[in-house]
């Protein structure tokens, strides 16, 4: 097991990739805290995580809260002693064009993936610089490198995670503290199952024509990244031993995005 002793914070885990990434990690030997908007399905993915005897806490944790973000960090560290691997996972979606798209749509996904990440950031380089250890990991998305139609707050907020994950490469270098973001391709997540029908209506073509020639056409095998794909990655990036893996975009996307 490769992350034995290690404990894990990872935001947006009662479901889709962050839960796949708590069960591995937890599989892996490491404690996690399971924080979640939604506290009842956070403690349903720590109930399976412990039936497979791993340990897990859940945790109430709205991202753009800056006391809540405070305390789920505080009440983990008071009870396992560390803090040595922060995912900043939450995320949310809209579909619609500019034009038409509202200040305050804008700002509300802007606020869970931006404000909710440094939030996480800024509560995990505490401890982990007084530990004088740690990973962060962010979770991007091919939307860090690319755009997309109808996808402008996400667009930017993924493009902003990457200057974020790089800063803290070089500022947490000194306190031993590694910052990587991973990139994935079209996940079905809850989601983009719910981005579907979105697009369809907005593009006015079927939902198989959403999935066939807009998510998946530039891939090489017209398949999707799974979960298992994603938690592989956070793993390595979790488990990596040096430096040498810093500052960096790990793109899995089935070949959507080269780089």
């Amino acid at each position: 097991m490769q992350l034995i002793d290690k404990s894990a914070l990872i935001t947006g885990a009662a479901g889709g990739i962050g839960r796949a990434i708590a069960e591995r990690y937890a599989r892996e030997g490491a404690r996690v805290a399971v924080a979640d908007l939604d506290l009842a399905a956070a403690e349903a993915t720590v109930e399976t995580i412990r039936r497979g005897g791993g340990q897990a806490m859940a945790l109430a944790m709205d991202v753009t809260d800056e006391a809540a973000v405070n305390a789920g960090v505080e009440r983990m560290v008071a009870e396992w002693g560390s803090l040595d691997i922060a995912i900043a996972n939450a995320g949310i979606q809209h579909i619609e064009p500019v034009h038409t798209l509202s200040f305050a749509d804008w700002r509300k996904v802007m606020a869970v993936h931006l404000d909710g990440a440094f939030l996480v950031t800024s509560a995990a380089l505490r401890q982990m610089y007084r530990q004088h250890s740690g990973c962060m990991i962010y979770m991007g998305s091919v939307h860090s490198k690319l755009a997309s139609p109808l996808k402008a707050p996400y667009v930017a907020a993924k493009h902003g995670l990457v200057g974020l994950c790089r800063t803290v490469a070089k500022e947490g270098a000194a306190h031993g503290v590694r910052s990587n973001l991973i990139c994935p391709g079209f996940v079905r997540t809850p989601l983009v199952d719910r981005q579907i029908p979105e697009q369809a209506k907005a593009l006015g073509i079927s939902e198989e024509a959403v999935i066939r020639d807009v998510m998946l056409k530039d891939t090489i095998d017209g398949e999707f990244t799974t979960l298992e794909d994603i938690a592989e990655v956070a793993l390595h990036l979790a488990a990596f031993p040096t430096a040498a893996l810093t500052g960096q975009s790990m793109v899995v996307s089935h070949g959507w995005y080269m780089q």
